[in-house]
């Protein structure tokens, strides 16, 4: 299951809130951990050396409490030998050694583990820039967010202290040897609440494991409709919904902080239960302990002694129960970022895929069937033939597949049945990267980044200098524009292009597409947006971007198509009709129907603007 039921076949897409996979909270998973291994494997020397520190830090931290015992029992209590001042520095060297492995430990495991994620946030990146579309499709860029930030960040804590709890395991066993070394009885004595703190952990663990998969679901379907609120602020605004919006947005983010609380309530938990181990097992020492040195069958300097160790003994138990908390998380996020880099990629490169190419390719479908969901196809059983440099104009009512044909045409998807050729080549067996050269699309809302006029002209094509981007500006009509703002072409856009018109971005779009200089140029509905004095002036502009250039257009307006070499004239996913406009008004058939309620609704629009 990829992403929970988003990412299934006619699962729940976008609007679903459940993931699926947010069901599992894996306590340890020895193959999740060893593809973790995998990206610090690179960096094996920096883990040895951190493990290194960490084990000199708990060498030292063994080491103080039997310097005190020895200085107590012989300067002190027997007053046979070392000086006092010698006993200070002992230990201050110590306390400094033990400072200094533990930064280094620290240090060491937060760069490790900086240069871990850093890789593995670049591996996811770059896999979900190639997966395909399908996938993309019906998945919530909300989840998407929330496995590249909430769950690296999770791996991230527990790779920064997994070094730490290595180190914190081998205390927690030098102390328990040290212990029953000293004194085998008063030892086994002093760690008799053990077994009382494994039976609370054991009745804790499955309602801690709960609480954590709750507030793993509340995070995922909060950041869900938070990313989908940000990108529908518009249609928000236009219909008025804030308050329905905010409400809905109150409820999440409300049961997100009730299963935030309780998560935290079950991480701190188990924070007072060791501390009250704690402090009666110290008691036991004092009680026991004080009576053996009363009885003469124990030095003062052991039973002082067995309170450091007691005390600090428990202290490795409280955080490597923080830390298993940290690693049930990450085995989790771990889970589901895996789960991300396993997505298949189903439209890649044939190890003998070809480059396109021919200067001015062909297009040809044959006995084309596709669909974006199993039994449910778009288009069925379609043939056409477009030649090499003329102009095809798509038409037809909404939801016949003209979309989908010029996603099939940059192989975006791959077709259930039939072939696609361009230049007589099958889409299959040509490079991605010769098809994202030799094609360009113009959208109906043309995607901007964030940055200058000038890049985003020159995105396609970062070869293109200043004066073939002012050019293909002034071919489209967009020069006068960006010349009036406050940088002209070095003016930064705002996320999208927000600071911009629709029809200035889509200017921009055409600007980009000329610059590319492609191949193939497709014009999906790249009017539509525009007004009327707008178009009319890129028409012109249209003629030389569509010259010598096989080239598909998209549209409504039937004004825009008018002059196709072929029209060709699609419904449910069939072919109808083809030819040019005097052939196909002649004919009577859909297009000339189209072609009337056209103009029967311009001569509406016209009355209207008259009266």
């Amino acid at each position: 299951m990829i992403f929970g039921n988003a990412g299934a076949p006619g699962g729940h897409g976008p609007q679903g809130h459940g993931d699926g996979d947010d069901e599992i909270f894996a306590s340890f998973d020895s193959g999740i951990l060893r593809r973790f291994y995998g990206f610090v494997r690179p960096y094996r020397s920096p883990l040895v050396w951190a493990l290194l520190s960490a084990i000199l830090y708990v060498a030292s931290q063994v080491a103080i409490p039997l310097t005190i015992r020895s200085a107590v029992d012989h300067a002190v209590a027997r007053g046979d030998g070392i000086p006092v001042e010698w006993i200070v520095l002992g230990l201050g060297l110590l306390a400094a050694t033990s400072s200094l492995f533990n930064f280094l430990q620290e240090w060491t495991a937060a760069r490790l583990a900086q240069k871990v994620i850093f890789d593995l946030r670049r591996a996811m990146f770059a896999h979900l820039q190639d997966v395909s579309l399908s996938f993309l499709d019906q998945t919530h860029v909300g989840r998407i967010m929330s496995r590249l930030q909430g769950d690296v960040n999770a791996l991230q804590e527990f790779l920064e202290t997994s070094v730490s709890a290595v180190g914190d395991l081998a205390l927690l066993i030098g102390i328990f040897a040290v212990l029953l070394w000293m004194d085998f009885q008063l030892g086994l004595l002093s760690l008799s609440v053990v077994p009382v703190l494994v039976a609370a952990r054991a009745l804790w663990l499955p309602w801690a494991k709960t609480t954590f998969r709750r507030a793993r679901d509340a995070s995922s379907i909060v950041n869900g409709v938070l990313a989908e609120n940000i990108g529908g602020v518009r249609t928000i605004q236009e219909s008025r919904r804030e308050a329905v919006n905010f409400t809905h947005y109150e409820t999440k983010a409300r049961e997100y902080f009730d299963a935030q609380i309780a998560s935290s309530r079950a991480a701190a938990i188990m924070v007072p239960t060791v501390d009250f181990l704690t402090g009666l097992a110290q008691a036991i020492v004092v009680v026991a302990g004080g009576l053996a040195v009363l009885g003469g069958r124990l030095d003062v300097g052991v039973m002082i002694a067995f309170i450091f160790y007691v005390q600090r003994f428990f202290d490795p138990i409280r955080t490597l129960s923080q830390q298993y908390t940290v690693m049930q998380r990450a085995m989790a996020a771990g889970y589901r970022i895996f789960e991300v880099l396993d997505v298949p990629v189903t439209v890649a490169n044939k190890p003998d895929a070809i480059p396109l190419e021919t200067s001015s390719p062909s297009i040809e479908f044959s006995h084309v069937t596709f669909g974006y969901k199993p039994g449910r196809p778009i288009l069925h059983d379609l043939s056409f033939a477009i030649e090499p440099g003329q102009v095809a104009a798509l038409v037809g009512p909404t939801g016949s597949g003209k979309t989908s044909i010029a996603a099939l045409i940059h192989r975006f998807y791959d077709v259930w049945q039939g072939e696609i050729r361009l230049g007589g080549q099958d889409v299959r067996d040509l490079t991605q990267r010769s098809l994202g050269g030799a094609i360009a699309m113009v959208l109906q809302e043309p995607f901007l980044f964030t940055g200058t006029v000038a890049e985003n002209i020159r995105f396609s094509s970062d070869h293109a200098n200043r004066d073939t981007i002012v050019e293909a500006a002034k071919a489209v009509h967009a020069h006068d524009f960006i010349m009036a703002l406050p940088q002209g072409y070095d003016t930064e856009l705002g996320q999208r292009g927000q600071n911009l018109s629709i029809g200035q971005r889509q200017l921009l779009s055409f600007a980009r597409a000329l610059v590319a200089d492609p191949k193939i140029l497709i014009l999906d509905e790249a009017t539509a947006s525009i007004d009327s004095d707008t178009e009319q002036k890129i028409q012109a502009a249209l003629k030389v971007l569509l010259k010598g250039r096989t080239s598909i257009v998209i549209a409504h307006r039937l004004s825009t198509v008018r002059d196709a070499d072929k029209i060709l004239v699609l419904r449910n996913g069939r072919l109808l009709e083809q030819g040019n406009h005097t052939q196909l008004v002649a004919a009577g058939g859909l297009y000339a129907d189209l072609c009337r309620r056209s103009q029967s609704s311009f001569d509406d629009e016209r009355t209207l603007a008259v009266s």
